[in-house]
């Protein structure tokens, strides 16, 4: 088996050598207009290096598996064929994702993915803008990166007979769940994603990390399943009804700050809709969270706008539409041009901007989305002491990063931006108190507490003064019977407090959570054109109060006196009330067609 475990690991070496140069081709060849420095350069290579692993062991597989079969069979030239064949077609496939993405990237700014196939059905109008020259020179590139590649790999005429073949196939077997874990990308929550590899605010850097193989491949994903084009009436009547939604200005806003630089602090609570709040008429189980309700402006008609974290998160900070069956932050060539709040801070007001999240901060891409955001500084699970980051099923549990939460506070460069993602109130429910005997109850009672303390603590600190705290879920949840067919399950509190807000306020309004950019914006003088499909709730242009929510496959829709929901596989309306329906879901459909277009053109 000697020979048989060199010929892998020289196979599965060389696919890691092949990918680095590859990198580092791309550096030099794109470099115009970015500062490198050999610093750079290194950390590329070593933020890069296991996505890489995990994408050669994909080339790593057949390999394996013919190494596999000749433990018991070896017909000497079929396998050298079947090897000259397979390397040939990889060492091809790889030379033409790395001339495509070093081509592409000065032109499009993202790595390559899928979307450019759709430039093969006109090849002549996407060649239009390059000479002819251009075209030769990347052709003999493609040829020579091809050659070289393919002569790199080993071959083999014939392996010596095995002695123990039972033994040695048994040993191949135990090593198949380690090229699936490797595969993968480990044993945690999250799997193989881009945004892993993603370390710095030079999204040049990020970019230059990301290997372009596995991106093209991870991106079928969006384009052969996932990216819906919505297109349900004519495009000038859809930008009429969304132009009428949508205002982008602020107008006589009322002014519910003392100040227009406070420090802020956003909570993103996990799962915390109203269902467990005073909307649904609980005082036992968010106490705490009922009375800063009371205590600061509570915006009483919020909604969350979609079901998952992912989305949820985009739509807190980009204020970008969530969509059914698509997460915009699993796109990084789109949710990494979205406006966010982070980025506008940091430009306009010199914020020094951080996020604190006590999970896998690789899940779903979260940290490609957020470094491209404008968060300079992330603190996640990796971060905190062992014990701490296996204290909860999906990481450090609240109380713990409460406190690194209130370290943070005290730390920060004023004025500042923190993000703050808690987890403990997600299945399965797993936190150290028990308080009821639901557990669902008792998971929000727990961050209710650790909620509780935390303002307790920050309103004895100096630093009281001049903060503002925005608590808002990241989406609500199905418990019991409360489901989409009801209002209730896609109501959220949305509450600033903090020592900069004048007096409590109630803000009855119908509001999205996509809304939050613009409403803060405006607080602080600052404009939110770009932030398209985010409103400021408190100003005077803000006249059809409105509010969205999609599911997998459908959405609801709210405004002052009705609700519908309605499912896109049926196309039927699922529920309603108030009789305002067929005005609901035209208003719906024209935010989701006109939403995909925008994906669409990134």
């Amino acid at each position: 088996m000697r020979q048989r475990l060199g010929f892998l690991i020289t196979a599965y070496v060389w696919t890691l050598v092949v990918f680095i140069v590859a990198k580092l081709c791309f550096m030099l060849a794109c470099r115009e207009g970015h500062e490198l420095t050999v610093s750079d350069v290194w950390a590329v290579v070593c933020h890069g290096f296991s996505l890489d692993c995990s994408t050669a062991l994909y080339v790593f597989c057949v390999p394996f598996l013919l190494v596999m079969v000749s433990i018991w069979w070896q017909p000497a030239k079929v396998f050298y064929w079947l090897l000259a064949v397979f390397f040939a077609l990889i060492a091809v496939a790889m030379s033409l994702a790395f001339v495509a993405d070093t081509s592409l990237y000065p032109f499009w700014g993202f790595k390559l993915d899928a979307s450019c196939l759709q430039y093969l059905d006109s090849p002549t109008e996407a060649m239009a803008s390059v000479s002819t020259g251009y075209m030769v020179l990347r052709v003999l590139l493609f040829l020579l990166a091809a050659a070289i590649i393919y002569w790199g790999y080993p071959r083999f005429s014939a392996f010596p007979v095995v002695k123990h073949r039972v033994f040695s196939t048994v040993g191949c077997l135990f090593c198949i769940p380690l090229i699936v874990i490797g595969i993968r990308g480990g044993l945690g929550e999250s799997t193989t994603n881009i945004g892993q590899v993603y370390f710095s605010q030079n999204q040049f850097l990020n970019h230059s990390a990301v290997n372009p193989v596995f991106s093209f491949v991870a991106s079928f994903e969006k384009t052969a399943t996932n990216n819906v084009t919505y297109h349900f009436m004519d495009d000038q009547e859809c930008q009429r009804l969304v132009s009428e939604l949508y205002p982008t200005d602020s107008t006589d806003s009322d002014t519910l700050l003392t100040t227009r630089q406070p420090n802020i602090i956003v909570i993103l609570l996990e799962s915390c809709g109203g269902t467990f709040t005073e909307i649904g008429g609980r005082t036992d189980v968010t106490p705490n969270l009922n009375r800063l309700a009371r205590e600061g402006i509570y915006f009483t008609n919020c909604y969350g706008n979609t079901w998952r974290t992912d989305r949820g998160t985009v739509c807190t900070w980009s204020g970008y539409p969530s969509f059914p069956t698509m997460s915009v932050m699993k796109m990084p060539a789109k949710s990494n041009t979205l406006p966010c709040i982070a980025r506008t801070l940091k430009t306009e007001r010199r914020y020094s901007t951080h996020y604190l999240y006590g999970g896998d901060i690789n899940f779903t891409n979260m940290r490609s989305y957020l470094v491209g955001g404008g968060f300079e500084t992330l603190k996640w699970m990796k971060d905190f002491a062992a014990d701490e980051q296996t204290s909860a099923k999906w990481g450090v549990r609240d109380d713990i990063t409460f406190g690194s939460l209130y370290q943070l506070v005290h730390t920060a460069r004023q004025p500042f931006l923190i993000g703050f993602s808690t987890l403990s109130s997600h299945q399965p429910w797993d936190v150290p108190i028990r308080q009821f005997d639901d557990e669902v109850l008792n998971a929000f009672y727990y961050l209710d507490q650790c909620l509780g303390s935390f303002i307790s603590q920050l309103k004895k600190s100096p630093q009281w003064k001049n903060t503002l705290v925005i608590l808002l879920p990241d989406h609500g949840i199905t418990y019991k019977h409360i489901d989409e067919r009801y209002p209730l399950k896609n109501h959220i509190p949305m509450i600033w407090v903090g020592g900069v807000v004048k007096e409590p306020r109630r803000i009855e309004a119908v509001c999205n959570q996509t809304d939050l950019p613009a409403t803060l914006l405006g607080q602080l003088g600052i404009r939110h054109d770009d932030y398209t499909f985010s409103r400021d709730v408190l100003s005077s242009s803000y006249t059809r109060p409105f509010a969205i929510n999609t599911y997998d496959d459908g959405f609801s829709m709210y405004d002052s006196t009705s609700f519908v929901n309605y499912d896109f596989i049926s196309n039927l309306v699922v529920a309603s009330k108030g009789g305002n329906d067929q005005l609901l879901i035209q208003r719906a459909k024209a935010i989701l067609q006109a939403a995909s277009k925008d994906l669409n053109e990134r």
